[in-house]
């Protein structure tokens, strides 16, 4: 099993959240159902941007608080190095 920390923004440059899991396409489904988390809801952030894989749980939950720590600007640079048109990355998991 794959784990992720993943990043979904409302739009390009738009509100940011850092989430981890261990079902990548479920959790995305749920943002987007408006189940996944109070904030994605009020936001409406739900274009998964960004992620990573690991095989172990531990360090993808480290790598979302690495992410968390840092400001906007680097991870928006982050996402921008892998994905410079923001493009909703969910497309990998429904082709």
């Amino acid at each position: 099993m794959a784990y992720c920390t993943y990043i979904l923004a409302s739009g390009r440059h738009g509100t940011l959240y850092v989430g981890v899991t261990g079902d990548l396409p479920n959790r995305v489904l749920q943002h987007r159902a408006g189940t996944g988390s109070a904030f994605t809801r009020r936001y409406n952030v739900h274009r998964l941007v960004y992620y990573e894989q690991y095989d172990d749980v531990r360090d993808a939950i480290q790598r979302e608080k690495s992410i968390k720590r840092y400001r906007r600007a680097w991870k928006i640079n982050l996402i921008e190095q892998q994905n410079s048109d923001w493009a909703d990355l969910f497309a990998d998991f429904t082709a």
